[in-house]
């Protein structure tokens, strides 16, 4: 038996499948009632400024996306090889976040910039 190797046993891997399909189940299950919670405020006519519906509307996407991505990753370790592939996975996934949130992150300045000189805008 090679130093690198290992495997998860498979009631484990089978306990774990069923974890993580509740969790993405979930999740889905939530961002739907976020949507829907989001849709129902606009329907109604309240006061929300759209640079708040913009920051808002992108919370929720910059959420739904990391967190899928977080669930990917966790589904793409339970299928992991060897200690190489997860190692490889890790570096990969944590890239991908680091620049996925410097760009949100970006993002998310220039909409809430965009939104304060709305505000500031005197009113006709």
């Amino acid at each position: 038996m090679s130093g690198d190797k290992f495997e998860i046993p498979k009631e484990m891997r089978t306990m774990a499948e069923a974890s993580f399909t509740q969790a993405r189940q979930a999740f889905e299950k939530f961002m739907a009632s976020a949507q829907d919670t989001a849709a129902s405020i606009e329907g109604r006519g309240t006061t929300v400024r759209e640079g708040a519906k913009d920051i808002s509307t992108k919370a929720i996407t910059y959420a739904e996306k990391n967190v899928a991505a977080s669930l990917d990753y966790a589904h793409q370790l339970l299928h992991a090889k060897d200690l190489g592939e997860v190692m490889r996975l890790h570096s990969e996934y944590v890239q991908a976040q680091m620049k996925a949130l410097a760009e949100q992150a970006s993002e998310m300045g220039q909409i809430m910039s965009r939104a304060a000189m709305d505000a500031a805008k005197p009113k006709p």
